[in-house]
C-alpha cells in the first residue's frame, strides 16, 4: 500500500479496512505492519509504536529537514506529533464502524527542538470518552524525559453507520 522506510510500509486504508477494525484493534495492526502506518509519518519521520485502550505512543525523529528559518524545528513537527497521540488515544476506544475527527487541538511550547534533542516520544492519554465528544493530552519529551510540548485535543466521535 505505500513506500517501505525502516520496515515499515506507509499508505492509506481503504474505509472498507478501516472501519472492519474497532480503533485498538487497528492501531497494534499498524504497530505489527498489518496495515500502513500514514503516508505523513514518513514525511515527518514519526511513527507509532505502542497502543492501549485510552493510550497511544508514537516515536519521531527531529531533524534539520524540519527547520524553520530561525535554525530550530518548526512549531509543526510537534504539534503533529502531539495531534497523532491525542487523536490516537481516543481512536483506541473506538468500537468496529465508529469514525473520529479532531475539533480543537490546543498546545504549549516550553522549550526549542533541534536535531540534536535526538528520538522523541509523543504520549497521549485519554481524559473523556463521551457517546460523541472526547478529549485527550498528550507530551512530548526526548529520551531523558525533557518535555519540549504538551497538548489537549477535542474530537468528535461519529457512530457506526
Amino acid at each position: 500500500m505505500g513506500a517501505e522506510l525502516n520496515d515499515r510500509s506507509y499508505g492509506v486504508v481503504p474505509p472498507e479496512i478501516l472501519v472492519s477494525y474497532d480503533g485498538l484493534g487497528f492501531l497494534q495492526a499498524m504497530i505489527a505492519g498489518t496495515v500502513p502506518q500514514p503516508p505523513i509519518g514518513q514525511r515527518v519521520n514519526f511513527h507509532l509504536i505502542e497502543a492501549d485502550k485510552g493510550r497511544a505512543v508514537f516515536e519521531g525523529q527531529p531533524d534539520s529537514d524540519l527547520y524553520n528559518p530561525i535554525g530550530s524545528v518548526h512549531g509543526g513537527f510537534a504539534a503533529t506529533l502531539l495531534d497523532s497521540c491525542t487523536g490516537c488515544a481516543i481512536f483506541s476506544t473506538l468500537t468496529k464502524g465508529e469514525t473520529w475527527t479532531t475539533l480543537e487541538l490546543k498546545i504549549n511550547y516550553v522549550r526549542a527542538i533541534t536535531k540534536d534533542v535526538g528520538p522523541m516520544r509523543a504520549e497521549g492519554r485519554l481524559i473523556h470518552r463521551g457517546r460523541t465528544i472526547a478529549t485527550s493530552e498528550g507530551d512530548l519529551k526526548d529520551r531523558a524525559g525533557k518535555l519540549y510540548a504538551h497538548a489537549t485535543t477535542t474530537c468528535m466521535i461519529f457512530p457506526a453507520k
